[in-house]
């Protein structure tokens, strides 16, 4: 994170993502050696794949649901099909 000016927006200080130690130049911190485009980029990519995960979580949901829903069309077989890949899916 960066302090700027108000007046001229330029930087004055930036502040380490990890250890909150403010120095006035970017790049790594002088108190705890972390680079921060290393560090955000980390934190982002963490981000993403917990997003991705809840995302798999949601789609298999509304399947289970849509076919809950079409049991009386499809005489139950895809609830069933998902059902038992679910069980798959666990034991890997």
């Amino acid at each position: 994170m960066a302090r700027f000016c108000p007046r001229c927006h330029a930087t004055l200080r930036y502040e380490c993502p990890s250890c909150h130690h403010e120095q006035r130049h970017g790049g790594t911190c002088d108190a705890c050696g972390v680079d921060f485009l290393k560090y955000l980029s980390v934190v982002v990519a963490e981000k993403r794949a917990a997003s991705d995960i809840a995302s798999d979580r949601l789609e298999r949901r509304s399947s289970l649901i849509k076919n809950l829903l079409l049991v009386p069309m499809t005489l139950g077989i895809p609830l069933i099909r998902d059902l038992l890949s679910v069980g798959k899916d666990k034991n890997r």
